[in-house]
């Protein structure tokens, strides 16, 4: 599936409500993009003569912010040289001023949208009539920056088999540390009035070329292929992986380097090629920079890229001692018993080989019994009986499961699906302590028993009425003995980032909205924990799951307030910390953190799904192995 969707909005409409929004500023008038046009295509010429007196130039139109100054505007013979063509998706052409005006911060490149596919080829030179817009990918509550265009045009070929603009070389050299500026107050924090600084800023010298044929060499991938794209870095010592990644840390470390590669050439005619992280892009990438929904600047290659195989493989942890408790946490990616048989085995191997059987393993995305089919479904025996099995067929141990049936649509995710948590366990390892009257509205509490913190009911949920939990995942809690010892279980499935602005957004710092539901959710599970605590002060308590959320984040400080609980990923050294790997960015999304009486432990983030085009799941699973 393509990035760049087609343009199919009315961009009057977006362009008048951003000006009213401050997403705009700097635009002079509104401007409408209706359906668009194919444009006309004049004779051929055979001189290169398109240059000479034209009244506006690209560059023009570009300006030196985010925003054309000419938004709105009809502009007449628009003079370039084709250096790019789109057959697919959003579908059109870049060109070039292959003069320029010297000023680095306007870009000398720009896309002409003509919604049918394009009768020009790279190396024509043309003159190009049109409406200059402002194109917002995903639409304005995206918070995305905007694709400056030319819409409903008129082209014109003079001359053929020209040579397009020599490539501006983007290197480790050429983009700056600094990620971004801060947005302007006065338009609602929005970078798009401000004057780009290219040699101050990443994201300013990447929208200063916008639109321009630019090239990047031999560069290490830090995000596996996907959707006919990868990505990579140009900046090879920048925070790296040991396994060839590029390692996100802090809000305020987004790894300028990162780059996002696409192909011109249709899949038809050159598949995109499987590319793990730690590959390398070999014979580099030349083409036009787009600016698109997922992601935001990319190159688009002319030609076809190659990858050689740097032979990433999935990694393995250890067995756990005999008295070494290994409990797991597991998002396995909306699971249900329609997925392929293929898809159980793989997972179940994953579960066996690369996880060593673990004693405990909390999953995380179990639909129910007829997955999305939106039916009022909520058993998920079916699926969870397909998937021990497959562990028995893969060698592994005859796990136990334990879980509870949330209400129909009321734990978000698929529609459809009910995904919820559930425990597995190997009965020959692990007694699970079963107190009946657990349900999918009722809290389970905690009192003392022979001395002892211990569940009211278990399995059971925790506070499910609070309203954090809203249209999200309950946390189940469960209570196990291990060799004579109690240990408290507490798997998690916090809110997602879904609606969070990107960080290459206009708007910078991004607006991470959904922030809000994920800190009254660890505040929740925090006061839990502490009320287990009051009543037994060195109980052995471990929360896991996927928490959605960085180790660095305001989240995990609400997790582990007052010292109750420790975020074990972070025993790490800090290359190591990550889960996910998000448009080339390894960062931390599942965790598993431990209370204070969990003095000794060993922890391992296993990497067998995330930095793969081959993906079982997209999270990779946690391990961690003490002795209660």
């Amino acid at each position: 599936m393509p990035s760049s969707l087609p343009r199919t909005a009315a961009v009057s409409a977006v362009v008048a409500t951003a000006l009213a929004a401050g997403l705009l500023a700097g635009a002079t008038t509104s401007a409408a993009e209706t359906t668009g046009t194919t444009g006309t295509t004049g004779t051929t010429g055979t001189t290169g003569t398109a240059f000479t007196d034209a009244a506006v130039r690209i560059h023009d139109i570009q300006g030196s912010t985010r925003i054309s100054p000419l938004v709105g505007q009809k502009v007449t013979d628009v003079p370039g040289i084709v250096t790019g063509v789109r057959t697919y998706g959003s579908k059109g052409f870049w060109f070039q001023d292959p003069e320029g005006d010297g000023d680095p911060a306007t870009s000398e490149g720009l896309f002409v949208y003509t919604r049918s596919t394009p009768t020009v080829a790279v190396g024509d030179t043309v003159t190009v009539s049109g409406q200059v817009t402002e194109y917002v990918p995903g639409g304005l509550k995206s918070g995305n920056q905007s694709l400056t265009q030319i819409s409903k045009p008129a082209v014109t070929v003079v001359s053929s088999g020209n040579a397009v603009p020599a490539p501006v070389a983007i290197t480790a050299g050429s983009v700056p540390a600094a990620y971004t500026p801060e947005g302007d107050p006065a338009a609602g924090g929005s970078v798009n009035g401000l004057t780009l600084k290219p040699a101050e800023y990443a994201l300013d010298y990447y929208e200063s070329l916008e639109g321009t044929n630019v090239r990047i060499g031999d560069a290490r991938v830090v995000g596996a292929s996907a959707y006919s794209e990868l990505w990579v870095t140009v900046k090879p010592d920048e925070n790296p992986t040991p396994r060839g990644g590029t390692r996100y840390g802090s809000y305020e470390s987004q790894n300028t380097g990162r780059l996002k590669v696409q192909s011109l050439v249709p899949i038809a005619q050159q598949p995109f090629p499987d590319a793990n992280v730690g590959d390398r892009l070999t014979g580099g990438a030349e083409g036009p920079m787009d600016f698109n929904q997922y992601g935001g600047y990319t190159l688009a290659s002319r030609s076809a890229v190659t990858v050689e195989d740097r032979r990433l493989r999935p990694e393995r942890t250890r067995e756990q001692h005999y008295k070494e408790l290994a409990v797991a946490t597991y998002n396995v990616e909306n699971l249900d018993p329609g997925d392929p048989q293929a898809k159980f085995d793989a997972l179940a191997k994953g579960i066996v080989e690369n996880l060593a059987s673990p004693d405990i393993v909390a999953l995380e995305e179990i639909q129910d019994n007829n997955g999305p089919t939106n039916d009022g479904t909520v058993a998920a025996d079916q699926t969870l009986k397909k998937f021990t099995d497959a562990i028995v067929a893969a060698g592994g141990p005859a796990y136990e499961w334990r879980g509870i049936d949330p209400e129909d649509r009321k734990d978000g995710g698929q529609p459809g699906g009910n995904i919820r948590q559930v425990f597995l366990f190997n009965p020959k390892r692990v007694a699970f302590v079963d107190r009946a009257g657990g349900d999918a509205t009722t809290a389970t509490g905690v009192v003392k028993r022979y001395g002892k913190a211990s569940l009211t009911l278990s399995p059971g949920r925790i506070d499910p009425a609070n309203a954090a939990w809203e249209n999200s995942r309950k946390p189940l809690a469960g209570e196990f003995f291990f060799r004579g010892k109690s240990v408290i279980v507490v798997a998690n499935h916090f809110g997602s980032k879904g609606g969070d602005q990107s960080i290459v957004s206009h708007q910078q710092p991004p607006n991470r909205s959904s922030e809000v539901e994920r800190h009254l959710q660890a505040q929740a599970v925090n006061g839990f924990v502490k009320d287990v605590l009051k009543v037994q002060k060195n109980a052995k308590v471990v929360v896991l799951g996927d928490i959605n959320d960085f180790e660095f984040s305001e989240t995990t400080r609400l997790l582990t307030d007052g010292g109750v609980l420790y975020p074990a990923i972070t025993s790490l050294p800090a290359a190591e910390r990550y889960s996910y790997v998000y448009q080339g960015n390894s960062q931390v999304l599942d965790q598993i953190l431990t209370s204070p009486a969990i003095r000794r432990f060993e922890y391992d983030s296993v990497h067998i799904n995330a930095e793969f085009a081959d993906q079982n799941s997209d999270h990779d699973p946690q391990v961690l192995r003490f002795r209660p």
